[in-house]
């Protein structure tokens, strides 16, 4: 599996050139028919290579797929995605990656599924994972700050899966306060941060990640709020490139994040891209509902509210948003 992989990286490196099967053999230190049958193997996995005698082998076309052969020969982090831990199918990735983070595996490690059997949302809520359709994934972090801080991390992650989908697409991806990604005001990409923690420390927070991709259709109950990439865009993307963006924006974000413990460095560029800025919102606060106008947010994450009486900053955990007309 490891050279596999390694042949993969190696031949996407290349550049759409050639890569002969005599330097793959000085590479590994394995004979011209271990290469072959690698070869074969990437071939069986839906990897177009050509092989050309005298030249060798070019990549010409890969499948998508999501396995940890396939990430790993994309990345270009320096720590996000160290380990992929990889599933045809699993439950939830956040019970899967909390699983993991007990067992002592390290920060950075990615949990990555082709379809979930229970996911979740916020609030308990389910979330449609189908087979092949979408991204289901989780990042494990373990920072050393304050845990009054780490809610803010759900808006940091927010803004590297926005980011990464504008990256991939071209498509204008907004962030719906905190942490819902949006394009032409339709919600494409949930997260969920979960985290283990003592008074003083923090043991773990995973960060999980559902994206639609594929989708080519709703239920009626939710089509109205709910789209995916494909209907959007009109057309299919690769769900590795997605992965991997979202992990460089990650790592890019989360390290100012670290500078300060607050969003001071983060702001502008956030509010760049809320979609509810300027906008008229509902905040669903089951003590006192309110409306008012969405102004940007604060360092700390809260959403400021202008009420036209006064002021008012709303924080994520306590209460939902949405827009006076509907969704956004």
């Amino acid at each position: 599996m490891a050279m596999k992989r390694e042949i993969l990286q190696i031949l996407r490196d290349s550049d759409g050139g050639y890569v002969s099967g005599q330097e793959l053999c000085n590479k590994f230190g394995v004979s011209r028919t271990a290469v072959w049958k690698a070869i074969g193997q990437l071939k069986d996995a839906g990897y177009e290579i050509e092989a050309v005698q005298n030249r060798g082998y070019r990549l010409m076309g890969a499948p998508d797929v999501i396995d940890a052969a396939e990430i790993y020969s994309l990345l270009k982090t320096e720590w996000a995605g160290c380990e992929i831990d990889y599933h045809e199918s699993v439950e939830s990735t956040n019970t899967r990656a909390k699983e993991l983070a007990e067992d002592g595996r390290p920060e950075g490690t990615l949990v990555v599924s082709n379809q979930q059997t229970a996911g979740r949302g916020r609030r308990g809520r389910g979330w449609e994972s189908p087979a092949g359709d979408g991204i289901f994934m989780t990042l494990l972090i373990k920072p050393n700050i304050n845990p009054n801080n780490a809610s803010m991390i759900t808006l940091v992650a927010a803004l590297a899966v926005a980011r990464a989908i504008s990256e991939v697409t071209g498509e204008q991806a907004q962030i719906k306060w905190p942490n819902d990604i949006v394009i032409n005001g339709k919600k494409i990409c949930g997260i969920l941060t979960e985290m283990s923690a003592q008074f003083d420390y923090i043991s773990h927070i995973v960060i999980g990640i559902g994206i639609n991709v594929h989708n080519a259709g709703f239920p009626e109950e939710l089509s109205e709020m709910a789209s995916s990439l494909f209907i959007e865009c009109k057309k299919h993307f690769h769900r590795a490139d997605i992965i991997v963006s979202t992990l460089k924006y990650f790592e890019k974000y989360y390290a100012n994040f670290l500078e300060t413990e607050d969003l001071s460095g983060l702001m502008e560029d956030y509010n760049e891209i809320l979609v509810n800025r300027g906008n008229g919102v509902k905040v669903l606060d089951e003590r006192e509902p309110f409306e008012g106008k969405a102004m940007g947010i604060t360092k700390r994450g809260e959403l400021i509210v202008d009420t036209w009486e006064s002021r008012r900053l709303v924080s994520s955990g306590e209460v939902s948003v949405r827009g006076i007309y509907g969704y956004v």
